[in-house]
């Protein structure tokens, strides 16, 4: 039994343009507009999640999918330096950046670490194995990262060599409890066939 699981990231927000930790914001102006017209086959999906962010609710929402908000699909938890610009933190904080960005263990801003949120998508995407046919999941850049290191069993120094772009479909195959990495691409108006 092959299990289909397709992770779709968010639409754009105004952290994602200004290369900000994000905070709870709703999706920006231009992603509101280019969302209408995204084709797409997600809505023939067995079960569909989305992370409980606004961000990902509104994305879900604007594609007509009835998703149910999953927990452990949330964005990673950035502490005192959500809703600041890397740039700006880098410049304060420079050596807790690097630390952040060289060791996946650290959590330099208080909140979760890489490595953490690693262990905890994971979790979720484990207990997807078995389901059968096919689920879909709004959620963010950084889980989805934190999914194809794990499907592919990377090192968690892989996280930072993958680049998940806003409304990017990422679809996984799992079968006798592993995981294949399908395919990795952005939606267009005309997306291809489910």
């Amino acid at each position: 039994m092959t299990t289909r699981l397709r992770l779709l990231c968010h639409a754009s927000t105004s952290a994602v343009r200004n290369a900000a930790f994000p905070a709870d914001e709703p999706l920006d102006d231009r992603a509101r507009e280019k969302l209408p017209g995204l084709r797409h086959n997600l809505h023939h999906a067995d079960r569909c999640f989305t992370s409980p962010a606004l961000r990902a609710k509104q994305t879900a929402e604007a594609m007509n999918l009835s998703a149910i908000a999953e927990p452990l699909l949330r964005e990673c938890d950035y502490g005192r330096w959500t809703g600041r610009a890397l740039a700006e933190v880098q410049e304060e904080e420079p050596q807790a950046v690097t630390e952040w960005l060289q060791n996946p263990d650290a959590s330099p801003h208080g909140g979760e670490s890489i490595l953490a949120l690693m262990e905890r998508v994971a979790k979720w995407l484990d207990a997807q194995k078995d389901a059968p046919g096919l689920t879909v999941a709004v959620t963010h850049a950084s889980v989805i990262r934190a999914a194809i290191v794990h499907a592919i069993e990377a090192g968690p120094q892989s996280f930072w060599r993958i680049d998940v772009a806003p409304l990017s479909l990422t679809r996984l195959s799992g079968d006798r409890g592993r995981w294949t990495l399908a395919s990795v691409g952005l939606m267009r108006g005309e997306a291809g066939p489910e």
